[in-house]
């Protein structure tokens, strides 16, 4: 079975590249980020001069033209085909109990921004102090219980804007 690598270069070209075509290029390393690579009898000299792995994005450099260049591989593909994004927007509106509690202590107050992950309230569950953070940058548009009340789950406790 064949796969195809989904690349894009400068934001703008598309290009598919199977595996078997992958395989058959005459490329050999020079050092571990440079290449001598043959195509129909004319020569290249691709070299990577940055790269990102968490995007899979890489910035490269043949015969001193520049590119930017992404790769989708089998992964990438199906997540995007599902509906899914990695590292894309997170749209969360409000913050909910997650399980039944009492509030100790509520750390924002309303109009204040807030980063992903900063605590905004600790949750009293079965003993233990749960700490709920943000789940994103956002502004406090209110805070709908009070410390020392109790909560069930899925009660609301917090909105962003």
């Amino acid at each position: 079975m064949s796969f195809t690598y989904k690349t894009k270069v400068n934001g703008t070209m598309n290009f598919e590249i199977t595996q078997e075509e992958l395989d058959s290029l005459d490329v050999i390393s020079t050092t571990p980020s440079s290449f001598h690579l043959l195509i129909s009898s004319k020569s290249y000299h691709p070299e990577i001069i940055g790269s990102d792995f968490l995007s899979k994005s890489y910035n490269v450099r043949v015969n001193n033209n520049a590119y930017e260049v992404t790769i989708s591989d089998e992964l990438d593909q199906l997540i995007s085909e599902m509906g899914f994004s990695l590292g894309g927007i997170k749209h969360v509106h409000d913050i909910k109990a997650p399980m039944p509690g009492l509030i100790l202590d509520i750390n924002v107050t309303i109009g204040q921004a807030v980063k992903e992950d900063d605590p905004l309230l600790v949750l009293e569950a079965m003993k233990m102090e749960n700490v709920i953070a943000s789940p994103k940058e956002g502004i406090i548009k209110s805070i709908v219980v009070t410390k020392g009340q109790a909560v069930v789950k899925d009660t609301l406790l917090i909105e962003f804007e």
